[in-house]
């Protein structure tokens, strides 16, 4: 029984270490890559003046009354 915690936790701690960084290499791949995609897809062909001018005939802004 000597040294029982320290063994147990050279284990835990190992095995923590690479849950935790499978969880993260999952996340990054899984979520933050494909939502950066997503983002440059949309901005790619994003108009902002377009879309203040449909904001702004729909009423939309205080600032900018529609005509």
């Amino acid at each position: 029984m000597r040294r029982l915690l320290a063994r147990r936790m050279k284990f835990h701690l190992l095995g923590a270490f690479v849950v935790s960084m499978g969880c993260a290499t999952i996340y990054k791949f899984g979520v933050a890559e494909p939502r950066k995609r997503a983002y440059a897809e949309f901005y790619k062909s994003y108009d902002p003046m377009k879309d203040f001018e449909a904001m702004k005939a729909a009423g939309v802004l205080e600032c900018a009354p529609p005509k």
